[in-house]
């Protein structure tokens, strides 16, 4: 995929691929995102995802700054609500919160939907917490169905039997 550029809000915005070049503003976005994440881990998570078939990550940035990235992949396990699988799934999204609901995570959508379309896929599948409302208008705006399951975790402690 070239550099896609575009004019959004009197100013322009690029679109790119993860690279060796972005990986360290990416990596930044990415701790912002799920700020428990390791940076290290991280650093080199991303890496690995540098060129891959499996995987592509989209950064947007202005003129001095990276501004939000998306990251999708092909995930082979069942999705929920899909028609089957493999699927492409968006792992993540985040725009820098000064830059939202300005039509930025659009593009990045765009960006990740013509990727697995240009994979051979018809459908692209996510995910968020039920509590993220703002999660959970952009994927509706975005074109995407709800597909509610309820998940339980029990912790049941690490004893053995003697």
């Amino acid at each position: 995929m070239p550099v896609i550029v575009v004019e959004a809000n009197s100013y322009l915005l690029e679109v790119t691929k993860l690279s060796a070049d972005n990986i360290l503003p990416m990596i930044e976005m990415v701790i912002d995102l799920w700020p428990d994440c390791s940076r290290d881990e991280e650093l080199i998570n991303y890496r690995s995802l540098i060129d891959s078939e499996v995987a592509q990550c989209f950064l947007v940035r202005n003129n001095t700054d990276y501004l939000a990235f998306i990251h999708v992949g092909i995930r082979n396990d069942y999705v929920e609500g899909s028609s089957g699988s493999p699927i492409a799934y968006v792992e993540g999204i985040y725009v820098k919160p000064g830059y939202r609901k300005q039509g930025i995570g659009q593009l990045l959508m765009r960006a990740a939907e013509d990727w697995a379309r240009h994979k051979g896929f018809h459908q692209i599948a996510s995910d968020t917490e039920v509590a993220n409302d703002g999660s959970i208008q952009f994927h509706r705006k975005s074109g995407f169905s709800e597909s509610t399951i309820v998940c339980f975790v029990k912790d049941i402690g690490n004893h053995t039997k003697s």
